[in-house]
């Protein structure tokens, strides 16, 4: 098949486009390198260098023939979405809108969707399922959940199928590549910042949280775990149909965990600073990905927090040499 992926400059698009060119598809990506680098692109796939708000330059990509896309392109910074709320809903919500009336036009209709699992907000009960209530406590998850809506309505008024796929935290490397975001602001790297001398400590975020520890617990899927899923997912859309799927492993790490994970890792003792809670930032998300597994089959294989952050630290440093 030949595949637009959408922000596949950056860490997990890029992810995903590898591998799919790796299962023999022809890949196109489509990045503003606003948050991405084009060394991210993988070998072999053709690059296209533009912005999903451009709905006159996405119709005549997807008119020159495509059987799907992979949309990636977003800004995912919950912090941040807490002080520029316009930014968020113009980037992540009306610039997809131009996208699907890009796809609508050119006839091309399948699509999976990256989400995200900030649409739940504060869950009221943990595993997570999809039937879970969806309240976002930040703009970015909002942002996200209004795709998800129009994505509902696209499928109800013109059976346009997609999949939504809603990620939990995703770290590791695959492939020698890892997370390189500009500015970093995920835990997983900024604490192996802290291992290479980069940074001289590690904040976090609030230690009062109703959690074991006091901070905030979250589920962790490693990126090629994930790449995996949107794979199966393109793949069930040939059936047309709606699907939306959470993707984690199941289990909750705290944030000192993460910490104690990575210092364990590197051998290297990494100070920690508490600081006050981010607003907006639930206590705990951990996935149930159960429906993902019982319709298409899907397990996550990296389940152990040390593999995952192993994979990200020999990525850290390879950068930095």
């Amino acid at each position: 098949m030949k595949i637009l992926v959408t922000g596949g400059a950056g860490y997990i698009g890029s992810t995903v486009a590898r591998r799919l060119m790796a299962e023999g598809h022809q890949v196109v990506v489509f990045d503003n390198l606003s948050h991405s680098q084009r060394w991210m692109v993988p070998a072999g796939a053709e690059f296209v260098e533009g912005n999903v708000a451009d709905r006159q330059q996405l119709e005549a990509l997807l008119g020159s023939g495509f059987d799907g896309v992979l949309h990636f392109a977003a800004f995912i910074e919950a912090g941040e979405s807490m002080a520029k709320p316009e930014v968020y809903f113009r980037n992540n919500s009306a610039s997809t809108l131009s996208l699907l009336e890009a796809m609508l036009a050119t006839g091309v209709r399948r699509l999976v969707f990256s989400s995200t699992a900030a649409v739940y907000g504060e869950p009221e009960s943990v595993p997570i399922r999809e039937d879970a209530a969806l309240i976002p406590t930040n703009p970015y998850g909002e942002s996200k959940l209004l795709v998800e809506k129009m994505l509902a309505w696209m499928y109800r008024v013109h059976g346009f199928p997609y999949a939504s796929l809603r990620y939990f935290n995703v770290a590791g490397a695959s492939g020698g590549e890892g997370e390189a975001h500009e500015p970093e602001t995920h835990l997983i790297p900024l604490v192996l910042d802290v291992a290479l001398g980069r940074r001289e400590h590690i904040r976090i975020y609030g230690d009062d949280y109703p959690t074991p520890d006091g901070t905030c617990i979250r589920d962790y899927i490693h990126v090629e775990d994930l790449a995996e899923a949107h794979l199966l997912a393109l793949t069930a859309l040939r059936g047309g149909g709606q699907h939306i799927y959470n993707l984690g492993n199941g289990a909750g790490f705290s944030v000192r965990e993460v910490i104690e994970s990575a210092r364990r890792v590197t051998h290297h003792p990494i100070p920690a600073q508490v600081v006050p809670r981010r607003p907006g930032d639930p206590a705990v998300l951990i996935a149930s990905s159960e429906k993902i597994d019982r319709n298409l089959g899907w397990k996550p294989r990296h389940t152990q927090l040390d593999t995952i952050i192993a994979s990200a630290w020999v990525w850290h440093q390879k950068r930095y040499k």
